[in-house]
C-alpha cells in the first residue's frame, strides 16, 4: 500500500470511529430518505446552525409534510413559517421548486435537480447522497474543515478541487450517505474543539454581521408583515429613524423579487 492510500485509509478510519462513538444519529433528517424532506433539511441547513434548524424543520414537516402539500400552500403561508430562519429567498425557491416538481415532473423529483429552483450543484448532490446513497462528493464548511485540517494543516488557500480529490478516494464505494453524516459531525466536533480551517479555503467569504445589515433589514420587513398589511411609512420605520433608507431599499428589492408585493397603497405578503 502507498503512502497516499495508507494515509487515506487512516483518515477514513478517524472519521468512521468518531461517527460510530459520537456522531449525531438522532437528527431527524437522518431518519428519512424521502428526498422532498432532505430538499427541506438542506435549503434550511445553508449558513445556519443545526440547533436552530431542527424546531423549524420539525414544525416545517408538521404543516407541509409531502412536496404536494408545499407546492399547494400560498407563498404567504410558506413565508411565515420559514420566518426566523433567515435568508427567506430559499422558503420561495423551496416553494417553486415542489411547484416545479408537481407541474412538470408528475410528482417525481427529476434525475438532474439543478434544474430545479434554488438548487445548486452542492444541494444536488447532498439530496442524491442523502436519500439515494449515490457515490457523490459533497464540499461544504465542515467537509472542507475536516479535509483542510489533516492534509493541508498549513496551506494557506486550499482549493476546493484539492479537497474534491482527497474526497474521491476516500469515499467508502456503497456507504456514501453514513460517510458524509461522518464528515459533517466530524467536522462540527473540531470546530467546537477550536479547530479553525474556514479562512484557509480559496472559496471562504467572511460574513457580514447580522447587525445592521440587509439580512437584518429584509427579515424585519417580513416579520412585521405576518401580522397583515402594512405602509411604506410604517416598514421604512421599523428599525428606527437612523436606517429608513436601508429599509426602502430593502422595499423595493423584495418587491421586486416576489417576497412582498403592493397593493391599495400597502405592502403584504403575497398570496
Amino acid at each position: 500500500m502507498s503512502s497516499t492510500s495508507s494515509k487515506i485509509a487512516a483518515f477514513r478510519k478517524i472519521v468512521l470511529s468518531h461517527y460510530r462513538v459520537h456522531g449525531r444519529h438522532d437528527l431527524p433528517w437522518r431518519k428519512t430518505q424521502d428526498p422532498y424532506k432532505i430538499l427541506v433539511s438542506e435549503m434550511m441547513l445553508q449558513q445556519t446552525q443545526v440547533e436552530r434548524v431542527i424546531p423549524y424543520y420539525k414544525q416545517w414537516l408538521k404543516r407541509f409534510p409531502t412536496v404536494r402539500a408545499l407546492a399547494k400552500a400560498p407563498l404567504s403561508e410558506v413565508l411565515r413559517a420559514w420566518q426566523g430562519l433567515g435568508y427567506n429567498r430559499r422558503a420561495k425557491m423551496l416553494h417553486q421548486a415542489a411547484k416545479e416538481v408537481i407541474t412538470t415532473h408528475k410528482g417525481k423529483f427529476p434525475e438532474q435537480l439543478e434544474v430545479l429552483p434554488g438548487v445548486g450543484p452542492y444541494t444536488a448532490r447532498a439530496v442524491q447522497v442523502f436519500s439515494e446513497n449515490k457515490d457523490a462528493v459533497c464540499i461544504e464548511t465542515n467537509i472542507r474543515t475536516v479535509v483542510t485540517h489533516h492534509f493541508f494543516p498549513t496551506t494557506k488557500k486550499v482549493d476546493d478541487k484539492k479537497i474534491q480529490e482527497v474526497l474521491e478516494k476516500a469515499l467508502p464505494r456503497g456507504k456514501s450517505r453514513e460517510w458524509h453524516s461522518a464528515l459533517m459531525d466530524y467536522g462540527s466536533f473540531l470546530k467546537r474543539s477550536g479547530v479553525r480551517r474556514n479562512a484557509q479555503a480559496k472559496s471562504y467569504r467572511k460574513q457580514e454581521p447580522f447587525e445592521g445589515s440587509r439580512r437584518q433589514a429584509r427579515g424585519a420587513i417580513l416579520k412585521a408583515l405576518t401580522k397583515g398589511p402594512r405602509t411604506a411609512m410604517f416598514l421604512s420605520a421599523v428599525l428606527g429613524p437612523t436606517r429608513k433608507a436601508q429599509l426602502r431599499a430593502q422595499l423595493a428589492s423584495l418587491t421586486k423579487e416576489g417576497l412582498i408585493e403592493r397593493t391599495k397603497g400597502k405592502f403584504q405578503l403575497p398570496n
